[in-house]
C-alpha cells in the first residue's frame, strides 16, 4: 500500500506545481481577490476529475492485460517527457510566468472548467493513473483507495499552497520557486522510470 500512496503523492506534487492553465488562473485569481477568495479553487481537480476518471477507468478495464502495460509504459514515456519539460522551463527560467490574459474567472466553478477543459487530467487518468489504479484494485481495493486518495490529498493540498505562496510571492522570492520546478522534474523524472520498468518487468 506504501508503493502506491507514495506514487500517488509524488505525482500529485509533481503536478501541481508545474505551469499551466489552473496555475495561471490561481494566479489571477490572488492577484485579483486576494488569497482567502482564492482558497476554494483549489477544490477544483475533485469535481472535474470525477466524470474523467470513471470514463477512462471503465474503457481501460476492457482492455487486455498486455494493452495494459504497454499503456503504463507510454506513461512511464510522458513522464520522463515531462521531466524534460519542467528541466526545460528550470534552465530557461525568467521569473513567474503570470500572463493570463482577459477576465480572470471569479468562482469555483469557472475554476473547475478550466481544469476540465485542461488535456492533463485526461493524460494522467488514461496513460498514468489509470493503468496503476487498476493494477493496485486487482491487488487490493485499498491499494486503488490509497493511491486516488493520495493523490487529490497532495493535488489539493498543494494548490492551496501553492495559492499561499502567490500570495507571499515576494517573501517567496525567486529562487525558492524555482528551486521547486527542478524538485518537480526530478520527481517526475524518477515516477517515469519506475513506470517504464514496471512495463518492461
Amino acid at each position: 500500500m506504501v508503493e502506491y500512496l507514495a506514487f500517488g503523492c509524488s505525482f500529485a506534487f509533481a503536478a501541481a506545481v508545474q505551469p499551466g492553465p489552473l496555475q495561471a488562473f490561481l494566479f489571477s485569481r490572488v492577484a485579483e481577490k486576494g488569497v482567502r477568495a482564492t482558497l476554494p479553487a483549489s477544490l477544483a481537480p475533485l469535481v472535474s476529475d470525477g466524470p474523467i476518471a470513471l470514463v477512462v477507468l471503465l474503457l481501460l478495464k476492457s482492455l487486455p492485460a498486455g494493452m495494459s502495460r504497454i499503456l503504463q509504459g507510454a506513461g512511464g514515456v510522458l513522464l520522463l517527457y515531462f521531466a524534460y519539460a519542467a528541466f526545460r522551463e528550470w534552465r530557461n527560467w525568467a521569473g513567474a510566468r503570470s500572463e493570463t490574459g482577459g477576465t480572470a474567472p471569479h468562482t469555483l466553478w469557472q475554476a473547475v472548467a478550466i481544469n476540465f477543459l485542461n488535456p492533463n487530467p485526461y493524460l494522467g487518468w488514461s496513460l498514468i493513473l489509470g493503468p496503476k489504479a487498476l493494477a493496485a484494485w486487482r491487488l487490493s481495493p485499498f491499494y486503488a483507495a490509497a493511491l486516488v486518495g493520495g493523490f487529490y490529498a497532495t493535488m489539493v493540498l498543494m494548490l492551496a499552497l501553492t495559492i499561499l505562496l502567490f500570495g507571499t510571492a515576494r517573501i517567496l522570492g525567486e529562487r525558492a520557486r524555482r528551486t521547486l520546478l527542478l524538485l518537480s522534474a526530478a520527481t517526475l523524472a524518477v515516477l517515469g522510470l519506475i513506470s517504464v520498468a514496471g512495463a518492461v518487468a
